[in-house]
Protein backbone atom coordinates (compact mmCIF):
# COMPACT_ATOMS: atom_id res chain seq x y z
CA UNK A 1 0.00 0.00 0.00
CA UNK A 2 1.34 3.40 -0.96
CA UNK A 3 1.42 6.27 1.54
CA UNK A 4 0.92 8.77 -1.29
CA UNK A 5 -2.11 9.62 -3.40
CA UNK A 6 -2.16 7.69 -6.66
CA UNK A 7 -1.42 9.74 -9.77
CA UNK A 8 -4.41 9.59 -12.10
CA UNK A 9 -3.44 9.47 -15.77
CA UNK A 10 -5.95 9.77 -18.62
CA UNK A 11 -6.59 6.03 -19.03
CA UNK A 12 -7.13 5.52 -15.29
CA UNK A 13 -9.37 8.60 -15.16
CA UNK A 14 -11.55 7.24 -17.97
CA UNK A 15 -11.72 3.87 -16.22
CA UNK A 16 -12.77 5.47 -12.93
CA UNK A 17 -15.49 7.40 -14.72
CA UNK A 18 -16.77 4.28 -16.45
CA UNK A 19 -17.15 2.28 -13.23
CA UNK A 20 -18.12 4.95 -10.70
CA UNK A 21 -19.93 7.92 -12.27
CA UNK A 22 -23.71 7.63 -12.46
CA UNK A 23 -24.63 10.86 -14.20
CA UNK A 24 -28.33 11.46 -14.79
CA UNK A 25 -29.18 12.17 -18.46
CA UNK A 26 -30.04 15.84 -17.88
CA UNK A 27 -26.68 16.52 -16.23
CA UNK A 28 -24.94 14.82 -19.14
CA UNK A 29 -26.95 16.94 -21.56
CA UNK A 30 -25.96 20.13 -19.76
CA UNK A 31 -22.33 19.09 -19.68
CA UNK A 32 -22.42 18.43 -23.45
CA UNK A 33 -23.98 21.84 -24.15
CA UNK A 34 -21.45 23.58 -21.92
CA UNK A 35 -18.59 21.91 -23.78
CA UNK A 36 -19.36 24.22 -26.70
CA UNK A 37 -18.96 27.38 -24.62
CA UNK A 38 -15.74 29.46 -24.77
CA UNK A 39 -15.15 28.99 -21.02
CA UNK A 40 -16.16 25.33 -20.89
CA UNK A 41 -13.20 24.41 -18.67
CA UNK A 42 -14.84 26.32 -15.80
CA UNK A 43 -17.40 23.54 -15.40
CA UNK A 44 -16.84 20.97 -12.69
CA UNK A 45 -16.42 17.32 -13.63
CA UNK A 46 -19.24 14.76 -13.31
CA UNK A 47 -17.47 12.94 -10.48
CA UNK A 48 -17.25 16.18 -8.53
CA UNK A 49 -20.96 16.77 -8.94
CA UNK A 50 -21.66 13.21 -7.84
CA UNK A 51 -19.37 13.58 -4.83
CA UNK A 52 -21.10 16.79 -3.71
CA UNK A 53 -24.47 15.10 -4.08
CA UNK A 54 -23.22 12.25 -1.87
CA UNK A 55 -21.99 14.68 0.78
CA UNK A 56 -25.30 16.54 0.81
CA UNK A 57 -27.24 13.27 1.11
CA UNK A 58 -25.02 11.92 3.90
CA UNK A 59 -25.20 15.10 5.97
CA UNK A 60 -28.93 15.50 5.26
CA UNK A 61 -28.39 19.08 4.18
CA UNK A 62 -31.46 21.21 3.48
CA UNK A 63 -29.94 24.64 2.83
CA UNK A 64 -27.03 25.10 0.46
CA UNK A 65 -25.05 28.10 -0.79
CA UNK A 66 -23.15 28.29 -4.07
CA UNK A 67 -20.71 30.99 -5.17
CA UNK A 68 -20.15 30.66 -8.91
CA UNK A 69 -22.90 29.12 -11.05
CA UNK A 70 -21.63 29.28 -14.66
CA UNK A 71 -24.06 27.16 -16.72
CA UNK A 72 -25.52 25.49 -13.65
CA UNK A 73 -24.04 21.98 -13.58
CA UNK A 74 -23.01 22.14 -9.91
CA UNK A 75 -26.27 23.91 -8.99
CA UNK A 76 -28.29 21.18 -10.67
CA UNK A 77 -26.29 18.40 -8.99
CA UNK A 78 -26.80 20.05 -5.59
CA UNK A 79 -30.51 20.77 -6.11
CA UNK A 80 -31.21 17.21 -7.25
CA UNK A 81 -29.57 15.91 -4.06
CA UNK A 82 -31.47 18.24 -1.74
CA UNK A 83 -34.77 17.01 -0.26
CA UNK A 84 -38.09 18.28 -1.59
CA UNK A 85 -38.10 21.14 0.91
CA UNK A 86 -34.41 21.94 0.37
CA UNK A 87 -33.16 25.31 -0.86
CA UNK A 88 -30.07 26.45 -2.75
CA UNK A 89 -28.97 30.08 -2.84
CA UNK A 90 -26.83 30.51 -5.97
CA UNK A 91 -24.63 33.55 -6.71
CA UNK A 92 -23.18 34.64 -10.04
CA UNK A 93 -22.57 37.78 -12.13
CA UNK A 94 -23.34 36.41 -15.61
CA UNK A 95 -26.87 36.71 -16.90
CA UNK A 96 -25.79 35.01 -20.14
CA UNK A 97 -24.47 31.80 -18.59
CA UNK A 98 -27.06 31.57 -15.84
CA UNK A 99 -29.75 31.76 -18.52
CA UNK A 100 -28.56 28.31 -19.58
CA UNK A 101 -28.60 27.21 -15.95
CA UNK A 102 -32.16 28.39 -15.45
CA UNK A 103 -33.31 26.43 -18.48
CA UNK A 104 -31.91 23.19 -17.10
CA UNK A 105 -33.19 23.85 -13.59
CA UNK A 106 -36.64 24.22 -15.11
CA UNK A 107 -36.30 21.04 -17.17
CA UNK A 108 -35.22 19.11 -14.07
CA UNK A 109 -38.12 20.43 -12.02
CA UNK A 110 -35.86 21.97 -9.36
CA UNK A 111 -36.15 25.67 -10.18
CA UNK A 112 -38.38 26.17 -7.14
CA UNK A 113 -35.49 24.99 -4.96
CA UNK A 114 -33.01 27.54 -6.33
CA UNK A 115 -32.81 31.27 -5.64
CA UNK A 116 -30.37 32.98 -7.99
CA UNK A 117 -28.68 36.24 -7.00
CA UNK A 118 -27.10 38.09 -9.92
CA UNK A 119 -24.43 40.49 -8.69
CA UNK A 120 -21.17 40.57 -6.70
CA UNK A 121 -21.18 37.57 -4.38
CA UNK A 122 -19.62 39.46 -1.47
CA UNK A 123 -22.58 41.83 -1.46
CA UNK A 124 -24.96 38.87 -1.45
CA UNK A 125 -23.06 37.28 1.44
CA UNK A 126 -23.36 40.51 3.42
CA UNK A 127 -27.12 40.62 2.84
CA UNK A 128 -27.56 36.98 3.82
CA UNK A 129 -25.57 37.57 6.99
CA UNK A 130 -27.63 40.68 7.84
CA UNK A 131 -30.81 38.63 7.35
CA UNK A 132 -29.56 35.99 9.80
CA UNK A 133 -29.44 33.22 7.19
CA UNK A 134 -27.66 29.95 7.93
CA UNK A 135 -26.62 27.10 5.65
CA UNK A 136 -25.64 23.45 5.96
CA UNK A 137 -23.41 23.35 2.90
CA UNK A 138 -21.46 25.86 0.79
CA UNK A 139 -19.60 25.48 -2.50
CA UNK A 140 -17.06 28.12 -3.56
CA UNK A 141 -16.10 28.17 -7.24
CA UNK A 142 -16.00 31.81 -8.36
CA UNK A 143 -13.26 34.38 -9.08
CA UNK A 144 -10.09 33.15 -7.40
CA UNK A 145 -8.83 36.56 -6.27
CA UNK A 146 -11.76 36.81 -3.84
CA UNK A 147 -11.61 33.24 -2.52
CA UNK A 148 -10.35 34.22 0.93
CA UNK A 149 -13.15 36.75 1.35
CA UNK A 150 -15.69 34.20 0.16
CA UNK A 151 -14.33 31.65 2.60
CA UNK A 152 -14.53 33.99 5.56
CA UNK A 153 -18.03 35.05 4.55
CA UNK A 154 -19.17 31.44 4.31
CA UNK A 155 -17.67 30.68 7.73
CA UNK A 156 -20.12 33.16 9.23
CA UNK A 157 -23.08 31.64 7.38
CA UNK A 158 -22.40 27.93 7.81
CA UNK A 159 -24.00 26.20 10.76
CA UNK A 160 -21.91 24.25 13.32
CA UNK A 161 -21.13 20.89 11.77
CA UNK A 162 -21.75 22.22 8.26
CA UNK A 163 -19.45 21.83 5.29
CA UNK A 164 -17.60 24.20 2.97
CA UNK A 165 -16.34 22.77 -0.32
CA UNK A 166 -13.80 24.83 -2.27
CA UNK A 167 -12.71 24.19 -5.86
CA UNK A 168 -9.31 24.86 -7.47
CA UNK A 169 -7.27 25.12 -4.27
CA UNK A 170 -4.28 23.30 -5.81
CA UNK A 171 -4.57 25.35 -9.03
CA UNK A 172 -3.05 22.58 -11.18
CA UNK A 173 0.01 22.54 -8.91
CA UNK A 174 0.77 26.25 -9.28
CA UNK A 175 0.30 26.92 -5.56
CA UNK A 176 3.37 24.76 -4.85
CA UNK A 177 5.59 26.61 -7.34
CA UNK A 178 7.18 29.69 -5.76
CA UNK A 179 8.14 30.96 -9.19
CA UNK A 180 4.46 31.60 -9.97
CA UNK A 181 3.36 34.84 -8.36
CA UNK A 182 0.27 35.99 -10.25
CA UNK A 183 -2.60 37.43 -8.22
CA UNK A 184 -4.91 34.39 -8.44
CA UNK A 185 -2.21 31.94 -7.41
CA UNK A 186 -1.12 34.09 -4.48
CA UNK A 187 -4.75 34.44 -3.40
CA UNK A 188 -5.20 30.67 -3.42
CA UNK A 189 -2.03 30.21 -1.37
CA UNK A 190 -3.35 32.72 1.16
CA UNK A 191 -6.66 30.88 1.31
CA UNK A 192 -4.97 27.53 1.93
CA UNK A 193 -2.87 28.98 4.75
CA UNK A 194 -5.86 30.80 6.22
CA UNK A 195 -8.10 27.73 6.16
CA UNK A 196 -5.52 25.78 8.17
CA UNK A 197 -5.20 28.54 10.75
CA UNK A 198 -8.97 28.96 11.04
CA UNK A 199 -9.92 25.28 11.03
CA UNK A 200 -10.55 25.29 14.78
CA UNK A 201 -13.40 27.75 14.30
CA UNK A 202 -14.58 26.22 11.02
CA UNK A 203 -17.20 23.49 11.25
CA UNK A 204 -15.77 21.34 8.46
CA UNK A 205 -13.77 22.35 5.42
CA UNK A 206 -13.15 20.14 2.41
CA UNK A 207 -11.04 21.31 -0.51
CA UNK A 208 -10.46 19.72 -3.91
CA UNK A 209 -8.96 20.43 -7.28
CA UNK A 210 -10.42 20.58 -10.75
CA UNK A 211 -7.89 19.38 -13.33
Amino acid sequence: MSSRTLTVNESLYQYLQSVSVREVPLLAELRAETAGQPLATMQISPEQGQFMALLITLMQAKRALELGVFTGYSSLAIALALPADGQLVACDVSEEYTRIARRYWQKAGVSDKITLHLGPALETLERLLAQGETFDFAFIDADKSSYNDYYEGCLQLIRPGGLIVIDNVLWSGKVADDQIQDNRTRSLRALNENSIEMNASCSVCYQWETV
